[in-house]
């Protein structure tokens, strides 16, 4: 199976060179800006993993990676510019490199270099992926305007399954479709890249203060500088504990962006060391849990045994 997988991502990286290509020589370079600087290639992965359950040689699976692949890329595009990010993946973002016209357009670009190829895996795959588009919206629009009266933590969660989790899932579903799986195993396998979506991007932000180094692909701590609101902070904000280090803690996450050197450590070592931080990796550990739950109705063998084990390595990596 690991020689099934590595040659489908092989494939899909030599793909990907061609969909980002373009006759403008600045798209051209712009749109492979992000791709070259890396990245974990998390959801091409779940869908050659997704793939053995049916035939994982199956020529459409390496178009359904990119199509993944570029709504993703295109999603980075759009995120640096609403977050003025001035890094992406240890490179400038494209916006601090090329401005946020630019940027958009170029992300703009990719999202049709995607629609265009799910076109030609046929109306399934046009009608997913725009579904899932849609739930991307959603779920940037809802970070963007905040909770609006709702609990901070749920609207959170909601944040992540709708701006994270839902391509997760339709690149574990693309997976399976096209690979001819049976359609009860591919729906398992989109409830499992669901809800390993949620924990992948909750540990991503738990590595952002955990990390003594740039293990998250951005300097630690970062969130709490920015004042972005991550899982152990507003589980830290939400607490009620009354020792001193809480008391402290509370404080200083309420005053929002911590800029101030001294303050910063401070703060990032009494949220290491919190309830708050313990609760998020609980939480964390449960989403992986549950994700293994799901695939119970697929067979025994080693393409499950590989997803049980993403499930360990996502539950594990943040301590």
């Amino acid at each position: 199976m690991d020689a099934s997988v590595s040659a489908t991502l092989a494939a899909v990286e030599d793909a990907l060179r061609g969909h980002l290509a373009s006759a403008d020589p600045l798209v051209a370079e712009a749109a492979r800006h992000l791709a070259e600087a890396g990245g974990k290639r998390f959801r091409p992965l779940l869908v050659a993993l997704g793939a053995q359950f049916g035939d994982p040689t199956a020529p459409e699976i390496v178009d359904a990676a990119n199509v993944i692949e570029l709504t993703h890329l295109a999603t980075l595009y759009h995120d640096d510019v609403m977050d003025e990010a001035a890094v992406r993946r240890g490179a400038p973002s494209a916006n601090a490199r090329w401005g946020n016209s630019v940027a958009i357009l170029v992300g703009d670009y990719l999202f049709a270099q995607a629609a265009d190829l799910a076109a030609k895996l046929g109306t399934e795959a046009v009608h997913l992926q725009a579904q899932t588009f849609a739930r991307l919206v959603h779920g940037q629009i809802a970070e963007t305007v905040g909770p609006r009266g709702t609990d901070p933590i749920d609207h959170h969660l909601h944040v992540i399954t709708e701006k994270t989790a839902s391509l997760i899932a339709t690149a574990v579903r693309f997976g399976g479709l096209f690979s001819g799986a049976r359609p009860e195993h591919v729906e398992a396998l989109a409830g499992y890249g669901e809800t390993i979506g949620i924990a992948f991007q909750l540990s991503d932000d738990l590595l952002d203060i955990a990390s003594e180094s740039v293990q998250s692909g951005k300097t630690p701590g970062t969130d709490l500088r920015e004042g972005v609101p991550t899982l152990p902070v507003l589980y830290a904000l939400a607490g009620d504990d009354t020792d001193a280090s809480a008391v402290r803690l509370r404080e200083l996450l309420a005053a929002g962006p911590i800029t101030d050197d001294a303050l910063h450590a401070e703060a990032l070592t009494l949220l290491r060391e919190s309830a708050a931080m313990k609760r998020a990796r609980e939480t964390v550990r449960t989403y992986a849990e549950e994700a293994r739950s799901r695939l119970a109705p697929l067979p025994e063998g080693e393409p499950r045994r590989a997803m049980e084990a993403l499930c360990d390595v996502i539950a594990d990596r943040t301590g």
